[in-house]
């Protein structure tokens, strides 16, 4: 199985007319006219689903992420339930990391926790380079959902080599990352060692989601914006391009989302993605001054507005859509994920009106 280059899932060499290809999704980040805006939200896939709890009851986090079945169910739920334009694959940032021999947990409450960090270059050594069998269940669920979802495109991720190395180095989350910067500053050699060595671990595992038959790949620096531009361009900006270049052959939208990086966006709109995803803290005409007009956008709703009344949900949905409007290509989004007490019949709403408000516009303009 090959991808041609607009992302539709080729066999035996054909591909075939239509599919997620023609979503308005990867319409969107190819920069093409769509019929109306394309909307689906980070971590829509659980966290505020009460059939997603319910499932989650009794399984750890990356035990859910190991079982196909699981997977493919959580991931469909919310295209069910809302009627988004993408679903993304229920997993997690730190399962190709855990793949490659590092002992770590996802602890409720906390977020994942390694056992050893990373402290010399032994340790990095420990982090082994990951194949299709060391995450089959990955493959397994993408093939699967690739069949249930049909013309729905389904949006496949991994975590970049910074974010990674964060929690590596910190043992767990941090708020100032500390312990990430001092090895950083005080061992650049071996900083970049470790950053080299995720960059191929988190390429393999994109590169795995593609071949399984994914249309797009976001890639998470979740905690880039922890960083000056200078820091950026200097740590990280090497490693996230390695991993993104390394997909410009792979025939899918690369979509590159970081949370407080409104003076890294020119930076991270160079590392090779085609969209870049924007945080609610930066106004979508702006942010699209600063990363070039070549390259799509997706936001960036505030996820604390969903739980605001729905007149002021509204006023924020049409705000987001005008400044939208400055992009080559807009997909709706949150600036951060769903957070877990949001009511998910908000969520319906905000997927409705985007798509009436939208489509108005397209069949006027």
């Amino acid at each position: 199985m090959t991808t041609d280059t607009t992302g539709t899932v080729a066999r035996d060499g054909d591909s075939r007319p239509g599919g997620p290809a023609d979503s308005p999704f990867i319409r969107a980040c190819r920069r093409r006219p769509v019929p109306h805006t394309p909307v689906w939200f980070m971590r829509q896939a659980g966290r505020s689903l009460p059939e997603y709890r319910e499932i989650r009851a009794s399984v750890p986090m990356l035990e859910s992420c190991r079982r196909p079945e699981l997977v493919t169910e959580i991931t469909l739920q919310p295209v069910r339930r809302h009627g988004v334009d993408a679903a993304i694959l229920f997993s997690d940032i730190v399962v190709p990391v855990a793949a490659a021999g590092i002992d770590l947990d996802i602890v409720p409450g906390t977020g994942p926790v390694v056992a050893e960090p990373i402290r010399t270059a032994a340790d990095v050594e420990r982090i082994r380079l990951i194949t299709r069998d060391d995450v089959s269940y990955v493959d397994e669920a993408v093939r699967q959902l690739v069949v249930e979802l049909g013309d729905t495109p389904l949006i496949g991720f991994a975590g970049a080599p910074f974010t990674l190395a964060s929690y590596l180095v910190e043992g767990g989350p941090s708020r100032t990352h500390a312990k990430t910067k001092a090895l950083m500053y005080g061992d650049p050699e071996l900083w970049h060692a470790l950053c080299a060595r995720l960059a191929e671990v988190t390429l393999a595992f994109l590169r795995v989601q593609i071949e399984a038959g994914v249309s797009a790949v976001q890639l998470f620096d979740s905690w880039a914006g922890a960083l000056s531009e200078a820091d950026y361009r200097r740590f990280v900006l090497p490693h996230s391009t390695a991993v993104l270049s390394g997909l410009a052959d792979a025939g899918v939208p690369r979509i590159h989302f970081g949370v407080g990086t409104a003076e890294l966006l020119g930076a991270m709109g160079e590392a090779g993605a085609d969209v870049v995803g924007v945080d609610w803290r930066t106004p979508l005409d702006v942010a699209t001054g600063r990363i070039g007009a070549d390259k799509a956008v997706q936001g960036n709703l505030d996820p604390c507005v969903l739980l605001a009344p729905w007149p002021v949900v509204e006023a924020e949905v049409r705000r987001i859509l005008e400044q939208g409007r400055a992009a080559p290509g807009h997909v709706f989004n949150l600036g951060h994920g769903v957070m877990p007490e949001t009511d998910p019949e908000v969520l319906t709403r905000v997927v409705a009106l985007v798509h009436e408000l939208s489509s108005r516009r397209a069949d006027q303009g």
